[in-house]
């Protein structure tokens, strides 16, 4: 199969395929879907980390042609900074939850700005998974098929947070679904593109691939992490480890397997 196809496929479960699961999440009862969501943000927290230290920069550190050791790690501390800067400007912010902190407008009005931003960064956010997929499978099919797994494993509890916040926000269900639809489809615009890009620029692929880790370890690290603190309990704190744990051996045995 052409990589190219390979590409747009796996770009569409990143993307569509998350905004269809967390349409049909929020169709449950909202008590069953909170208790569900943390399970599912303790999981993709393990994906995520496990694709950035257990795939891509294994990867990029192999890939790379300098004899710097320096500069992939540096890649991956300017990919930090460059996140944090975007989350300050609320284009990066994600929400978890059906009520986020950060993009819920005030209780008694309620404000199509909001939903606006969201788009906005949801569409940011999957061009830029967009890139991430396309480059990792530039360099290893398998290393495309790892990424694309914590990218859908992260956006389901991302998606189902943004379709909540638009809901607050006065859109309908039906209009809320086609607006995020819309912006998932930025995730195969931004692989497409890349592939095209990249596919010249070899050189400049370990330093993509750092830039993917850098911004796994920071959704995971940022904007997961924080809200599993918020329960404390043991026995709540022990199902955070397992299913953590659980996401970190979904990628080293789907990217063991796959090798």
């Amino acid at each position: 199969m052409p990589l190219i196809v390979w590409i747009i496929l796996f770009c569409l479960l990143g993307g569509l395929l998350s905004v269809l699961a967390a349409a049909l999440f929020l169709v449950l009862k909202e008590s069953l879907r909170n208790h569900l969501l943390p399970h599912l943000v303790s999981f993709a927290t393990g994906a995520l980390l496990g694709a950035a230290f257990l795939g891509l920069l294994p990867h990029a550190l192999a890939s790379v042609n300098s004899t710097d050791t320096h500069v992939i790690p540096m890649a991956v501390l300017l990919g930090l900074l460059g996140f944090f800067l975007l989350e300050k400007l609320v284009l990066w912010r994600h929400c978890h939850a059906d009520h986020c902190e950060v993009h819920a407008p005030d209780d008694h009005s309620r404000d199509h700005s909001t939903g606006a931003m969201i788009l906005l960064g949801d569409g940011l956010h999957n061009f830029l998974d967009g890139i991430l997929i396309a480059a990792a499978f530039l360099t290893d099919i398998h290393l495309g098929v790892v990424t694309s797994l914590a990218v859908a494993a992260h956006e389901i509890p991302q998606e189902v947070g943004d379709f909540a916040v638009l809901l607050h926000s006065g859109f309908s269900r039906k209009r809320a679904f086609l607006y995020n639809v819309l912006t998932s489809l930025t995730t195969v615009f931004g692989g497409v593109l890349s592939y095209f890009a990249l596919q010249s620029m070899q050189n400049v692929l370990p330093y993509v691939l750092a830039i993917a880790a850098s911004s796994f370890i920071y959704i995971a690290v940022a904007d997961l992490i924080p809200t599993l603190h918020r329960r404390v309990e043991g026995r709540a704190t022990l199902q955070q480890v397992l299913l953590i744990a659980a996401g970190i051996l979904l990628i080293y045995s789907t990217h063991s397997t796959l090798h």
